[in-house]
Formats: structure tokens, sequence, C-alpha cells
């Protein structure tokens, strides 16, 4: 086929062509405050990235988490934020807001407990300080829905500490300022620093009755499985509950950006499960049967569509 003629085929697919795939690319990426998973898992995904793609660079911005992410998204002042998904799939459900980039990683959600402490059940904890996370997380939101399945008003039955940056609760459960804190994801940094400091950690989730309650009555939340040995410690699989979180693109964001970088992420694959404990989860295959198809950025469902799913 001639070039000029295999050219114009490839721009009506919406294909970059020739010398232009090399052209730089920036985009922005919210994370969320300093300290939680939401920015380990931005660094690993800008940096696994460009070992496919080195002219596309990944600026990393702080921010309050999930809920300010999303303004961020619909006020177009970054190109793409990093959500749970309690946040994600409401966002999702209005025809003009933000599209699904790729998927992070499922996150079960846990309260890290000191070694030593006598809290047996998540009832247990009424009456004693428990950090939430952070104002605009979406693990509070998840947090407070797991109080409450347990039978415990999160704002009366407890009393509740939400932080200014993610990184301040592990010393706060080492010196006893709270008995608690909630979190999710596995090698989640909090979760990491509790676990790993002398005495380490114990883990604890809701019950199956709880979880059962939990997923009846919202369907973005699916009963998860932490392996054992995930944390210091921790010698038997625990079976939470949670959601995925995704990496979401504002709604005006190029389908030729959103193309190149799924594509250069699941090439990076491979880098991903080294840099970060649930870095193979992002792998882009991992989207079908998690959101539909019209959640998706039109660069994302094209890649999708050619590579197929993970099953």
């Amino acid at each position: 086929m001639p070039l000029t003629r295999r050219r114009g085929l490839a721009l009506l697919a919406g294909l970059t062509v020739g010398p232009a795939i090399a052209q730089s690319l920036r985009v922005t990426l919210a994370t969320a405050t300093p300290g939680g998973g939401f920015p380990a898992f931005g660094k690993s995904f800008a940096a696994a990235i460009r070992t496919r793609d080195p002219d596309l660079i990944i600026d990393l911005r702080p921010s309050g988490g999930s809920a300010e992410n999303i303004a961020l998204l619909e006020r177009g002042e970054v190109d793409l934020a990093l959500v749970q998904g309690s946040y994600a799939y409401r966002a999702l459900g209005r025809h003009d807001g933000p599209k699904v980039l790729a998927p992070m990683y499922p996150t079960p959600g846990l309260f890290a407990l000191r070694g030593d402490s006598a809290i047996k059940e998540v009832r247990d904890l009424a009456g004693r300080r428990v950090i939430l996370g952070t104002h605009n997380s979406g693990l509070t939101i998840l947090g407070r829905a797991v109080l409450t399945a347990s039978g415990l008003d999160p704002d009366r039955d407890v009393m509740p500490i939400f932080l200014e940056h993610a990184g301040e609760g592990p010393a706060m459960i080492r010196d006893g300022r709270a008995a608690a804190l909630w979190g999710g994801g596995i090698g989640w940094p909090g979760f990491v620093a509790v676990a790993d400091a002398p005495g380490g950690a114990r883990f604890l989730a809701p019950s199956a009755n709880a979880i059962d309650a939990l997923t009846r009555e919202d369907q973005t939340l699916r009963r998860l499985t932490v392996p054992a040995h995930s944390f210091a410690g921790q010698e038997t699989p625990i079976t939470t509950v949670g959601s995925w979180s995704f990496v979401l693109a504002r709604p005006a964001f190029s389908p030729e950006a959103a193309y190149r970088i799924v594509r250069a992420l699941g090439q990076a694959n491979g880098e991903m499960r080294v840099r970060h404990p649930q870095g193979g989860e992002s792998d882009p295959r991992h989207l079908a049967g998690i959101v539909p198809l019209d959640a998706l950025n039109a660069g994302t469902s094209r890649y999708v569509a050619e590579v197929g799913d993970a099953r």
C-alpha cells in the first residue's frame, strides 16, 4: 500500500504514525496527601511508563485526595487523577464527567492496630479513638460504611480522627493516641509503617455479615482477600471488603494521548510489578467487567479492543 494512503487510513483510525509517536507529551497527575498509597502509586506509574516511552512525562501533583481530584479534573486543572472507587463510580455516572484512563488496583479496607491491642472485632472499637483518614479520601467513606455495617455510628460510637496528611497516622497508633488506623491496599504505606514498628501490628476486618451487607447495598464494593504475609507478622489471609481505584482523565482529555499512555502502561506491566506491591493490577486489560465501556476514554477503549481482557 502506498505510504500516503497508509498514513491517511491511520489518521482516520485515530492513529499516530511515523515520527509523531516520538513527540514529547507532558501531562499532570493528581495524587493525594504525602504518606498515603496514591502518591506511592503515582510515582511508580510515572516512572514505569517512562521506561517504555521516554518522551512521555507525567508530572505528579499532591492533592487532598479523591474528592478534590474529581473537582480538579472537572475544572480541567489536571489531566489525570487517582480516584478511589466510591468517588470514581459516582463521577462516571455523569455523561460529561471524567472518564477512566486505566485501573489502579483493588483496595481491600482494614483497620491496623498495635500488635498488643486487646481489640478483637470492629464493634470493640466503640468508645475508642479511630483514625479514619483524610477529609477528602474515598477510603474515609468506606471506613465509615464499615463501622456502620458493624453496628457503630461513626460519629457517635467512636471518636473519629481525620488527618491533614495520611502519613501522620502510624505514629498515633504507635504512641497510643489512637486505637486503630483505617486504610486500604496491599503495601499501603501506613500499614507497612505500623507493621514494621517494634511490637508489630494486627489487622482487623469487618465480619462476614457486615461484608455481605456492604456488598448488597453498594454494587461497587467487592469481597476481597489480603493474602498471607502481605504485611510483617500477618500469617493468615484476611477477607474484607473494598473496591477498585482508577486513573481518571479529565472529560476532554485527548484520546490520542490516552492511547499512548495506556499502551506504554500495558507494555510496562512487568516494571509496574517490580515498582509497586499491586503494580500488576494496573494492566489496562483488567478493565473488562470492572467498568462499563462507555465509562472509558476513547483511547483506552481502543487499546483494550486491540489487546483483549486479562481473563
